[in-house]
């Protein structure tokens, strides 16, 4: 266990170090601190977008899924897929070309000011429910791994995402997710061929997975699974390409960075999706009774799969590894929400409304350092309530908040940026319109009474929950959605006060933007600041090799090391820095 405790050091000591390199970088202007700037590179901004999109649910609640369901886990990250293609084709560098340094400021000049208050305080308090989400999955799996107390480990893990947003803004959470990508990597892989080679190849995992690999148990109506399927990419596709989850792309440094970010995420979407979960669909075949081992759980002992695999296949100090990733998959979506609500808070309130526009940008530096303080203590007592209800498992916890809290949000920021002549209180009244439809579906449209319209009778607890999240998703999508778009019956040209605003908006939308002259300095910049923390990170996984293991498991770790040292060595080479371009050019670009 001692060995676990020293890789978990040495995966903080390598974040704090992040923190400190970049707090130069983000210390410059509150543009530098929101977005970076809007100066960063596509692989950068492409591991940020994918790492937002992964959290500790990944390898707790989704591995649950998969250890239980099967090939049905991933409705969700082919919904992912298909969200990155229009990413790729049309959505990001339109977010780039909103030519703003927070989502809230393009909700103002898509919508007016009364939306952009309206949204300010309704993403900010939702972005701590997810947050919250996102760091209890990661207790729960930290208490059963170091048999450590939940509360105990929350607070730990969000104090230290806290100062990581804190201290280096953007450039350090955007950083720090690529780094952590190549931790979630390095672990994902290793861990999916030590499965393949244990249950005997991907042929075993589809024939002898309990209840059949592609149905899984207790599911007696194939149709609800495919209509599951159809709308979580409808989902998701909204879920990823809104005005409130653009500010991942708001910081590349032009268009064509910002559409190449969305193909990079794609493909990490695409390789990775079956090697995360590979372990738990070998587990289901190799430790069918893993959940029994954490019933002190409750619902959530599933969860824990990926731990027993880990602990009875892997060698000695892949927990620690195991955990590394938890961390970094948790972290990267606190960071980015941290940062994010931070930038809402002082650019759409602080700023024009309590200061009316007299804050100098020091001290809108200084309040969206103190806004990220607030939001980080919120997230953490967040995450504690969650620990409280132990009868909904992670999956079903994220599907619930995403499904009925956020759904009604993202189709007026969705929507808006391809649907142009809507009356001003449409985005408004679409999300409290919306918020009915929620109630709605669990109190009016529950998944026994839509059973019964279609014949359906003696659900499973699995079909309960599957057509839960259908019946949720369709209602947002005929009625939510159905209720903007008739709003646009209702837009009178003459009566519209943001007309000539809109107008600039959208011909700034299709108007490509270009990185400023001098830009090369701060791209060669990243890559030699990134290339000396991925090659220590090299350097500390080659220190594995030490651990007391059988020679395979120490040419597995060698394995990883190398794999992430040639990705520092030619970071570093393509960066070419002499000694006097050290120093960063930084002036605030649109």
């Amino acid at each position: 266990m001692e060995y676990n405790y020293l890789v978990i050091a040495g995966y903080f000591a390598l974040m704090i170090a992040i923190s400190l390199i970049f707090k130069k970088m983000a210390s410059n202007s509150t543009s530098d601190y929101f977005r970076g700037g809007g100066k960063m590179l596509w692989w950068m901004v492409g591991a940020t977008a994918f790492m937002t999109q992964f959290s500790a649910w990944t390898f707790t609640g989704a591995a649950g899924k998969a250890f239980t369901d099967g090939f049905a886990v991933l409705a969700v990250f082919i919904g992912n897929m298909v969200a990155y293609v229009f990413a790729y084709f049309f959505f990001a560098r339109r977010f780039r070309q909103m030519r703003v340094d927070t989502p809230t400021e393009g909700v103002k000049r898509r919508f007016g000011e009364v939306n952009e208050q309206f949204f300010t305080w309704v993403i900010i308090p939702l972005s701590v429910i997810n947050a919250g989400v996102w760091l209890n999955g990661l207790g729960v799996f930290a208490s059963a791994v170091f048999n450590a107390d939940i509360v105990t480990t929350i607070w730990i893990t969000g104090l230290a995402v806290l100062a990581i947003s804190l201290l280096s803004g953007a450039w350090g959470v955007v950083a720090s997710d690529f780094i952590q990508t190549l931790v979630v990597a390095v672990i994902s892989v290793a861990c999916a061929l030590v499965a393949l080679y244990a249950v005997g190849g991907p042929g075993e995992i589809i024939n002898n997975f309990p209840g059949g690999f592609v149905m899984g148990p207790d599911m007696n109506y194939p149709l609800l699974l495919v209509c599951t399927f159809i709308f979580f990419v409808v989902k998701q596709l909204q879920s990823i390409n809104n005005m409130q989850e653009s500010y991942r792309f708001l910081n590349a440094k032009d268009s064509k960075n910002a559409s190449k970010a969305a193909l990079l995420a794609l493909g990490m979407m695409v390789i990775g999706a079956v090697i995360w979960f590979i372990p738990p669909w070998a587990s289901a075949i190799l430790y069918p009774d893993a959940a029994s081992e954490y019933s002190a759980l409750g619902a959530k002992a599933s969860d824990a799969v990926y731990l027993v695999f880990a602990r009875e296949t892997m060698p000695l100090g892949t927990v620690g590894l195991l955990m590394a990733g938890l961390f970094a998959a948790t972290m990267s979506s606190m960071d980015s929400a941290l940062n994010r609500n931070s930038g809402i808070f002082v650019r759409s309130f602080y700023a024009p409304i309590l200061r009316k526009g007299k804050a100098t940008d020091k001290e809108q530096l200084r309040a969206g350092q103190v806004a990220c303080l607030v939001n980080g203590i919120l997230v953490i007592f967040m995450a504690q309530f969650f620990n409280s209800l132990k009868h909904l498992s992670l999956f079903d916890l994220m599907m619930q908040v995403a499904t009925l809290l956020q759904s009604p949000i993202l189709v007026p920021l969705f929507l808006g940026i391809i649907i142009r002549k809507t009356p001003k209180w449409a985005p408004w009244a679409t999300v409290v319109f919306g918020m009915f439809v929620s109630w709605l579906v669990v109190n009016v449209f529950t998944p026994q009474t839509v059973g019964q319209l279609f014949n359906m009778e003696e659900l499973t607890r699995r079909e309960i929950g599957e057509m839960r999240t259908m019946i949720t998703i369709a209602a947002h999508l005929f009625l939510t959605a159905g209720f903007f778009c008739l709003t646009t019956l209702f837009y009178k040209e003459a009566n519209d006060p943001y007309k000539e605003q809109t107008t600039r908006f959208f011909e700034d939308v299709n108007t490509e933007c270009i990185a400023e002259e001098g830009q090369d300095i701060v791209d060669r910049l990243q890559r030699n600041k990134l290339g000396t923390l991925v090659i220590y990170m090299a350097a500390g996984l080659t220190l594995m090799v030490l651990i007391p293991n059988p020679l395979w498991g120490r040419l597995l770790f060698l394995g990883c090391a190398v794999a992430i040292g040639i990705v520092g060595y030619a970071l570093k080479r393509s960066a070419g820095l002499e000694s006097s371009l050290t120093k960063p050019v930084i002036s605030t670009s649109r």
